[in-house]
């Protein structure tokens, strides 16, 4: 007991000093915030508001290279204060990029003050634009994981690779909170749960950050869609979303305010528009909600084009000009030009007329100086590639495969038809089945990840990841369909050659894409690929179903022919290798789903749905001809594992509970398998009755651990009042009297909040 009370106060006292010394170190930066503030002239500080492409400045006859008096321009006579994205084909090598910061930083050096240029990147799932990075799982893949420790991890080695680069800005993480599956951009986000996306959002942050953004090994993260940007009516980019406040206030704002608490460094705004207003516009969401309710003191940047848009697709704005003022006064503090210099240009003429206040410049230009500052940019600028002996390194390789392979789920499992038996001839067959953008997905070298299987050639594909295994005479293979064509002639050849099998390993998915070019107006798999499945399973040979995709492509029209269905999301470089592992039971599968997924188009129901979502299943006990109204293909949190396992003894600290009271709850984990595994245990809350209309259940903790046989564990989790609330009309959080469930696995306890 002595030793704990010495801890706790050792502890106490760490965290009062380095408490004390953060608040110095903020001090010291925001001193030199203002005085080099005071310094700067109109166009200065509107410079370091402009953000430009790099390929603006490129050589017309060198593509990737600089022209020396294009980018001269740029910093000197714009002022520019960022530059974003990659230079012409894309992914360049680490000393292409130091070359790259170089230029740049020399030409910034040579401005009247040496303000350093920040620079920004999509790196979304490792240093996805530098040649020879490690590449993790997407970001849904990283949500199907439960595992925050594991996605921290990947988020530290993502900022070593970027900072490698000379890249000290990451565009990450994806916060939106998608409601329509058939989102382009769904893989970008963790899945339909406020709460998962929460926790790992704020893993990301603290990977990405660490204890010092200024280090050479960490990089400020941008949170982004801010806000409701996944929520279209039509599931297309873009478009507009229809949503009241109380309910952006109860899902989509929880999740920023993790990441703001977090610590996270800037914020990119939504190119949506909610209930008739563009984000971009509307300073009550981004001045008096995220600046002032939320106290967020990072950048607020816009996302391509948005100023411009607000005039040209918006309509909102009469000229470029005036959009310019809107956005602005808005709170927008950097503008992601990013093509041309008119927001400059337009955004000095207003302030010199008095259309906006110099004050709103200063305070944009502050955020924007403290970034850099904490950054370290002002004595840091390019890498020392000596400082990265790890960039691509194989224990950096080893993490990323860990994490792909604890994301791959389970969905089915049909007479223990997995793991498969090595002596066994297998087909492998389907769309995706020999590709690596396939298996990486959009933000992957490039913009749509079309050239993954040119920078990524030493990977292994599916088909690659059987043959290393079992050598390329004991694997049969066909392409058996495209993911948009039909070819008859292919089907055929993968059915004669299914008859030569045991069984089939069937790889179905989509293209590689994001943003409008994943737009679609089908959420079923594609035509060639269905009647490639429907072909097969008329062979009577078992089917594992492997789904590479990036949104749930709606698979009811042969999902019942299958034996095994195992979702891959999209696993990244290492997804091929991890994937195979676990069909051969070399590694346990343990990820779960981060989203519903759906049987039909038109019920698309998430697990936390509203009671009256559910109406026909109350009448089918008394008409049949009710069609099940909640019938998803597998539930968000499915996921299966070659072990089992059984829970017991749930256990409450109280039944009772005012509310000013936590509850401590407790349950025992067995593996009552014969194979080690890992469980993601998941504790649901179900409020009875509420004056807003619960939800059924609603996830509010979860734990990952591993056990090995016959062995059990005790997982403890404690509520707090902050769970038991809801927003009401008025848009305050509240709680109300009544009683609550508490649900684990099958386990269930009631208490009540009196």
């Amino acid at each position: 007991m002595k030793n704990t009370k010495f801890i706790v106060v050792a502890l106490f006292f760490c965290g009062a000093v380095w408490s004390q010394e953060a608040r110095k170190t903020r001090a010291a930066i925001d001193a030199k915030v203002s005085e080099l503030l005071s310094k700067m002239t109109l166009e200065e500080k509107v410079g370091q508001m402009t953000q430009i492409t790099v390929t603006v400045f490129e050589d017309a006859q060198k593509p990737g290279y600089f022209d020396a008096a294009k980018l001269k321009k740029g910093i000197q006579e714009y002022h520019i204060g960022s530059i974003l994205n990659v230079p012409n084909p894309g992914a360049p090598t680490l000393q292409r990029w130091q070359e790259t910061m170089t230029a740049i930083t020399n030409e910034a050096n040579k401005s009247r003050l040496k303000i350093p240029v920040l620079y920004g990147i999509d790196a979304i799932h490792g240093a996805s634009y530098t040649a020879g990075a490690t590449l993790f799982p997407q970001q849904i893949g990283l949500a199907a994981t439960f595992n925050t420790e594991l996605v921290k991890r990947g988020a530290e080695i993502s900022a070593y690779e970027t900072r490698a680069s000379s890249i000290p800005w990451v565009f990450s993480p994806d916060l939106d909170f998608p409601r329509n599956p058939a989102w382009s951009r769904m893989w970008e986000s963790f899945g339909e749960d406020a709460y998962l996306s929460s926790k790992m959002a704020v893993a990301l942050v603290d990977g990405f950050e660490g204890s010092n953004v200024g280090s050479k090994y960490s990089v400020a993260s941008c949170m982004k869609h801010y806000i409701g940007y996944g929520s279209t009516t039509t599931g297309k980019d873009r478009t507009p979303s229809i949503i009241p406040e109380r309910i952006l206030r109860q899902y989509d704002l929880t999740i920023y305010q993790a990441a703001i608490k977090a610590g996270a460094k800037s914020v990119m705004v939504s190119s949506g528009e909610i209930n008739g207003t563009p984000v971009h516009s509307s300073k009550h969401l981004i001045t008096d909600i995220l600046k002032k309710e939320l106290g967020f003191e990072g950048v607020v940047v816009t996302d391509w084009k948005d100023i411009i848009y607000l005039n040209t697709r918006h309509k909102i704005a009469a000229t470029k000009r005036d959009a310019v003022r809107i956005a602005v006064m808005a709170g927008i503090d950097m503008s992601m030009v990013p093509e041309e210099f008119t927001f400059y240009t337009d955004l000095v003429d207003l302030v010199q007329k008095g259309e906006v206040p110099m004050s709103r410049i200063d305070d944009a230009v502050t955020r924007i100086l403290r970034m850099k500052f904490e950054l370290n940019l002002f004595q840091n600028t390019v890498a020392n590639l000596k400082d990265y002996p790890k960039f691509g390194s194989a224990e950096h390789i080893q993490e990323a495969y860990k994490t792909a392979a604890e994301s791959i789920t389970l969905l089915k499992n049909n007479d223990a038809v997995l793991p498969l038996n090595k002596e066994e001839k297998i087909l492998v067959t389907g769309a995706t089945a020999n590709s690596m953008k396939n298996l990486n997905g959009g933000w992957s070298y490039t913009w749509q990840g079309e050239n993954a299987d040119t920078y990524a050639a030493d990977k292994l594909t599916i088909l690659e990841a059987f043959q290393a295994k079992l050598g390329k005479e004991n694997v049969l293979y066909t392409a058996g369909a495209d993911i948009e064509k039909e070819d008859d002639a292919e089907i055929q050849k993968a059915v004669e050659l299914a008859q030569k099998a045991s069984k089939i390993v069937l790889c179905l998915g989509e293209k590689n894409y994001t943003e409008t070019p994943g737009d679609i107006s089908n959420l079923y798999m594609s035509k060639s690929q269905i009647k490639l499945a429907l072909a097969l399973s008329k062979v009577n040979k078992p089917i594992i179903l492997v789904l590479n995709e990036g949104r749930p492509r709606l698979i009811s029209d042969f999902e019942d022919k299958m034996s095994a269905v195992v979702q891959c999301y999209l696993p990244g470089n290492e997804g091929g290798r991890a994937l195979v592992d676990i069909l051969y039971g070399e590694v346990n599968p343990s990820g779960r789903l981060p989203y519903n997924y759906p049987r039909y188009p038109n019920s698309l129901e998430k697990y936390n749905r509203k009671h009256t979502e559910s109406l026909a299943d109350e009448e089918q006990n008394n008409d049949a001809k009710y069609e099940k109204s909640y019938s998803p293909q597998f539930e968000f949190g499915t996921g299966l594992s070659y072990t089992t396992f059984t829970y017991s003894n749930l256990k409450i600290d109280k039944t009772e509970i005012t509310n000013t009271d936590e509850i401590k709850v407790t349950v025992e984990v067995t593996n009552s398998g014969k194979r080690a595994g890992k469980e993601s245990v998941l504790l649901y809350l179900s409020d009875h009755y509420a004056s807003i209309t619960p939800e059924v259940k609603a996830l509010k903790r979860f734990e990952k651990i591993s056990l090995e046989p016959n062995e059990t564990k005790m997982v403890k989790f404690t509520l707090n009042q902050k769970d038991l609330q809801f927003v009401n009309e008025d848009l305050k959080w509240i709680s109300e009297k009544g009683t609550f469930t508490i649900q684990i696995a099958n386990l269930k306890k009631d208490f009540l909040l009196q």
